[in-house]
């Protein structure tokens, strides 16, 4: 049977996309490979993406940046220092530089395109890092036609406000920002809800931490909440198989990890392996 998520979208006339994930009409909670999956630590390489495939991800979670000369490019920082063998903005270098800088000195910097390309099977969650690549996400997602596979999602609601603003017809999977998912935490603790969906109109899920210092953000009311809201949950970034097992026996519909080993590990033996096939 559909969960009320489904139902609203099909009320709305949006297609599932992203957020379908239904195996025999049962729709599973989704398993995100968290920048990929690297022992190595080669955090959003190409090769990160191919391993999470191989283990059976369909989702993947990845960052855009882009290069001087309009290339969308998936790395998390906005410098190449912490993870690569070269240095400074990625926005002050072409593409063409950036191919001679490695991430952990062995894997080149990987394109959206290339990404797209490589796995036309696999789902990606995009956070947009920078108000940058906004325009040029859009003409990539464009050229690959790629809108029902993606989530688009941000920190900052402003961007993420933007890059809807340059689309038509086009209605890809949505994620809140920090304001509005703020904005969810604190009228649910509340008690006060009946604004939240005009707040969160245009949004299809809340991707967040588990707690937010001292607050504790995901929990059985506020997961009801999302779901009555019509809205997914996605949790992020569980490294521990028991807050795993814990946030899926509390009704997440998605759950982010950099330890995809481990998670693909404990859905399978929840019958819910594999998400690729």
């Amino acid at each position: 049977m559909p969960g009320e998520a489904d139902r609203n979208r099909q009320r709305s006339g949006r297609p599932p996309g992203f957020l379908k994930n239904q195996h025999d009409g049962v729709r599973w909670p989704v398993a995100f490979a968290h920048r990929g999956f690297s022992r190595d630590r080669l955090e959003n390489s190409l090769q990160a993406f191919k391993d999470a495939a191989a283990l059976g991800f369909g989702y993947v979670e990845t960052d855009v940046h882009t290069t001087s000369d309009g290339v969308v490019v998936l790395f998390h920082d906005e410098t190449l220092d912490r993870v690569t063998d070269g240095h400074g903005a990625i926005k002050n270098h072409t593409y063409a530089e950036l191919q001679h800088v490695k991430i952990g000195g062995r894997e080149p910097i990987p394109t959206l395109d290339q990404l797209l390309t490589a796995l036309p099977d696999t789902c990606i969650n995009i956070d947009i890092k920078d108000a940058f690549s906004i325009l040029p996400l859009k003409d990539v997602l464009d050229r690959h036609d790629a809108y029902d596979r993606v989530c688009i999602t941000s920190f900052s609601d402003k961007r993420l406000l933007a890059f809807q603003a340059l689309l038509s017809d086009r209605a890809p999977t949505n994620s809140a920002g920090m304001l509005r998912v703020g904005a969810f935490v604190l009228l649910g603790r509340l008690g006060m809800d009946w604004p939240l969906p005009w707040i969160l109109r245009g949004i299809d899920a809340l991707q967040v931490p588990v707690k937010y210092g001292r607050i504790r953000i995901v929990t059985a009311r506020s997961v009801a909440l999302a779901h009555r809201l019509g809205l997914q949950m996605h949790v992020w970034t569980i490294n521990e198989a028991a807050v795993m097992k814990e946030l899926l026996d509390l009704g997440v519909d998605g759950v982010m990890t950099d330890r995809a080993d481990l998670l693909a590990g404990i859905m399978e033996a929840r019958g819910f392996w594999p998400q690729n096939g």
